[in-house]
């Protein structure tokens, strides 16, 4: 065998010729990750649980990835490893150039998730699976074929490969999807993928040549067995993280929109902890880090249930409570990390924590959670990661853990009798406070934050739900509440954390459209100027919600809502929830099932009097529906005289700047009203709201041309979004300008 000293250069080039290689499968493998789901979130509606679903594949195709490179070092020559893993990597990149596979036909929206895995599993397993094994496969090589003195260096290029993962990853939002078309990021993806096959083959000439020892040897030099109970401890602490990160992903992308810019920073975070984690000496000091996660996560079982609280504030805690929670657990897995020779099955383990945690989140969840519960559920449990401290709790601990329970519990009766007022709010804090102080025990400071997350939601939540939902594309409630202006009772449905319709159930208001349809909003305006003006009136409706509008409609005219949840279908068109579309609605209602820019797309030309896009889940924007590209085929299905309502109510995202400049892109004439909710009159009945009304041309907005409440649109003052350019960082700093006076514009 070649001697260390004669091979001495060739090794001294081995970090470099590894780094790079594990470098390269970390960039293409999570540079995939939001490009593949970008593909396919317009065909699915806009959905923040595109993206989680889409996760989990990912993780469940790591742990393929993993799987495989955990039996191949179970070859003795490494020299075969490499020509089997090189193979390997030569046929999935038989599927490319990469594309959403047409394979499955359209989406289902009675089976979503099953239909995007099946895509994904066509589209881009196979070459996903390859890449994510080369990251282990390497390291192991890099193990065997170095001096006997960096045994523990392998880790450490771990670090590396998520180093790779997380440029990879902040590129795409900043550098990629800005600058690149979808078709253009795609064939780019499918050359460097090409690219590093060539990389790959440069490493496999050098693991064959290298002096080190086998596969074989190196089994013979392994440590003790590793017992079950640290490959369960390996398991939990890698499921806490990924459930977290889709858990606190939901929760950004319920309220904000379902794109990569929001999906990217909690993935970008959890990257992050791994390179903190496995550092040689890590950057964090850990009593910090245990300092800091405590603090975060009083503070997010506070502000969770509350649905105003400044975006900016929740961005910054949420996220900083995943970050230094999931950096926790990574740097208690790092402590449990085995012998070398152990490497490809300790990442193995790891990987099936993440796909269990993930799977949890998007599959089980769902099921048996009528609303978001999973997020703070498992926010709290991770509390228990944290030290177990031995001995008998000191009674001031006592005293000050009964204490913070008191006024938790006593928020909610305070609530009740005085509102949501100064006394509730200093109530949560001391109790937050009091969960901080008894960090120093996982029990006591666990059992605090429950305790805590209890209250508050309980406070939080002041209306009377009656009936919970959940399905693929969100939570929906039913509540009621006493309005006195509207004759007693008001049913209501939310979508998430937004109200979604309303309806009175005194006979002499029920069908009378309530919030942002009634007859004195700028929905409303437009439905009665149409309908003094045609006899008969041919009207399309992107998002049911109650399915409000429907009570505009006369004998003679047809109303079709395009939905994408059956499950919305079925409350609204059930008279024991709603009764728009049943007993108030004089014309033909109808139904399609599927994603409005699909649906509408098949739809005669020229049909529509009045085509209404209002289809946001919670605050979620479906962005996809607001592109040129979109309103572009919205106005072919206009009549010449039609109108086209875009409802851009955001409690976060200033959309009247892009919508205008969208509807002038798009070859159309808009107006715009900004509509205020008369001082005095009930929430319900009326509501403040952002509508762009466009029209194939000036002639057709002749009707509200002399109306003062509606003011020509200005194109100028944003870039237009499209299906490859969407600013929601503008957006959201557009609406900031607005709530702080001192922001420049």
């Amino acid at each position: 065998m070649t001697s260390l000293t004669t091979a001495r250069p060739a090794l001294r080039l081995a970090p470099a010729l590894f780094g790079a290689t594990v470098f390269a499968s970390a960039t293409l493998v999570f540079l995939v990750q939001p490009m593949v789901a970008k593909l396919v979130l317009p065909l699915l509606g806009g959905a923040p649980s595109v993206w989680n679903t889409s996760l989990v594949f990912f993780q469940a195709a790591l742990l393929a990835g993993y799987g495989y490179a955990h039996l191949v070092q179970k070859i003795a020559s490494v020299r075969v490893q490499a020509l089997v893993h090189g193979a390997l990597l030569l046929a999935a990149g038989l599927v490319l150039p990469l594309k959403v596979s047409a394979l499955l036909g359209e989406p289902s929206s009675t089976h979503p998730a099953l239909w995007l895995l099946g895509v994904l599993a066509l589209s881009i397993g196979a070459p996903f699976a390859a890449l994510s094994a080369t990251a282990p496969l390497a390291q192991a090589w890099y193990a065997r074929t170095t001096h006997p003195g960096t045994e523990g260096e392998p880790y450490v290029l771990y670090a590396a490969s998520n180093l790779g993962s997380l440029l990879a990853l902040l590129a795409y939002p900043v550098v990629v999807e800005p600058l690149m078309t979808l078709r253009g990021q795609s064939l780019g993806w499918s050359l460097g993928y090409a690219g590093f096959i060539v990389v790959m083959a440069l490493l496999g000439l050098f693991v064959a040549r290298a002096p080190g020892v086998s596969a074989d040897s190196a089994r013979d030099g392994a440590l003790a067995p590793v017992r079950w109970r640290d490959r369960a401890l390996w398991v939990l602490l890698a499921a806490i993280p990924s459930s977290l990160m889709l858990g606190v992903t939901t929760h950004i992308t319920m309220d904000v929109a379902s794109a990569p810019l929001l999906w990217v920073a909690p993935l970008a975070l959890y990257l992050a902890t791994f390179i903190f984690a496995f550092q040689a000496r890590p950057l964090l000091p850990r009593e910090g880090v245990l300092m800091f996660q405590a603090a975060a996560v009083a503070g997010v079982a506070v502000i969770n249930p509350f649905n105003n609280t400044d975006i900016v504030l929740v961005l910054f805690l949420q996220l900083a409570a995943f970050f230094l929670t999931a950096l926790m657990c990574h740097m208690a897995l790092v402590e449990r990390r085995p012998d070398p020779s152990r490497l490809t099955e300790f990442y193995l383990w790891m990987s099936v924590g993440g796909v269990l945690g993930g799977a949890f989140n998007a599959f089980l969840a769902p099921v048996i959670f009528s609303n978001v519960w999973e997020y703070p559920l498992v926010l709290a449990l991770s509390c228990l990661v944290r030290p177990w401290r031995a001995g008998s709790i000191r009674p001031w601990a006592w005293t000050l853990l009964i204490a913070g329970a008191i006024a938790a519990v006593a928020a909610p009766y305070a609530a009740t009798l005085l509102g949501v007022g100064l006394t509730v709010r200093l109530l949560l804090a001391g109790a937050s406070v009091a969960a901080f102080l008894l960090r120093g025990r996982a029990l006591t400071f666990f059992a605090m934050i429950a305790v805590l997350c209890i209250a508050a939601e309980a406070v939080g939540d002041r209306v009377d739900v009656r009936q919970s939902w959940r399905s693929f594309f969100g939570v929906l409630r039913q509540s009621q509440m006493p309005v006195p202006g509207l004759g007693g009772t008001v049913k209501m449905l939310s979508h998430g954390t937004t109200l979604h319709g309303a309806q009175a159930q005194d006979p002499r208001y029920r069908c009378r459209p309530l919030v942002y349809y009634a007859p004195e909003t700028p929905i409303g305006q437009t439905f009665s100027a149409v309908r003094a003006k045609k006899a008969a009136m041919t009207v399309g409706a992107v998002g049911l919600g109650t399915g409000a509008v429907a009570a505009y409609t006369r004998p003679g005219d047809s109303l079709t809502f395009f939905e994408i949840d059956p499950l919305v279908i079925r409350i609204s068109s059930d008279p024991r929830n709603f009764s728009y579309t049943t007993q108030c609605a004089k014309g033909a209602v109808g139904y399609v099932l599927g994603d409005a820019r699909l649906t509408l797309a098949r739809q005669p030309d020229g049909r529509f009097d009045i085509l209404l896009i209002d289809a946001f889940s919670s605050d979620s924007v479906p962005a996809h529906l607001l592109t040129v590209e979109a309103v572009r085929g919205y106005l072919r299905k206009l009549k010449p005289d039609g109108l086209l309502i875009l409802h851009l109510s955001n409690r976060h995202l200033e959309l009247r700047s892009p919508a205008m400049a969208v509807a002038h892109a798009a070859g159309g004439v808009a107006m715009l009203q900004q509509h205020d909710a008369a001082e005095g009159s009930p929430r319900l009945w009326e509501s403040t709201e952002d509508v762009v009304l466009v029209a194939r041309s000036k002639a057709a907005l002749a009707l509200f041309a002399n109306d003062p409440r509606w003011t020509p649109a200005d194109p100028t003052r944003a870039r237009p979004w499209t299906d490859d350019y969407m600013n929601l960082v503008g957006a959201i700093y557009g609406r900031l300008q607005e709530r702080w006076t001192w922001l420049p514009s």
